[in-house]
């Protein structure tokens, strides 16, 4: 049974070893995620941010955060499952449980920043309601799509 539990500082390696055998897969791996991966607690965490990772038995075996931008909004991070474990619908499950904490936080505003390669990702985006924006203002050199989700009562 898969269930989502917040992040714990114990779990860093694996939140580690999940993202860094994507970002390699595809040539994305930056220092900025480096940074994020060696230090959750002090990157996202510390700021206002919130990590999720989703767990069967004691195995993690996919994560999703979002960093806090403004008051009003985050940027979805860092979403990823263990290859051995897609095509359960553990990414839908990921991708709720963000979008439910922003809108109990108050955001009205989801981005994301992401990479043309990610075909199967930026779908999963689509159907949630992220459209395409201007790919401006990303923190990674590889980042050529950015997308936003309207958390506001009437979009």
């Amino acid at each position: 049974m898969i269930r989502i539990i917040p992040y714990e500082t114990k779990y860093q390696p694996d939140f580690q070893r999940l993202n860094l055998a994507w970002l390699d897969q595809y040539g994305l791996t930056e220092s900025h995620d480096l940074k994020v991966l060696n230090d959750p607690d002090g990157t996202i965490i510390a700021h206002g941010g919130f990590l999720f990772l989703a767990m069967e038995d004691d195995k993690v075996i996919g994560n999703a955060g979002l960093e806090r931008e403004t008051e009003s909004s985050f940027e979805l991070v860092k979403m990823t499952v263990d290859p051995a474990f897609r095509g359960r619908g553990i990414s839908k499950i990921l991708l709720e449980t963000c979008i439910d904490k922003a809108r109990e936080e108050g955001a009205t505003r989801l981005i994301l920043y992401s990479n043309s390669q990610l075909q199967v990702a930026l779908r999963l985006y689509e159907q949630y309601g992220f459209r395409h924006i201007p790919a401006t203002g990303a923190p990674f050199l590889t980042a050529d799509v950015k997308m936003e989700l309207s958390l506001s009562p009437n979009p």
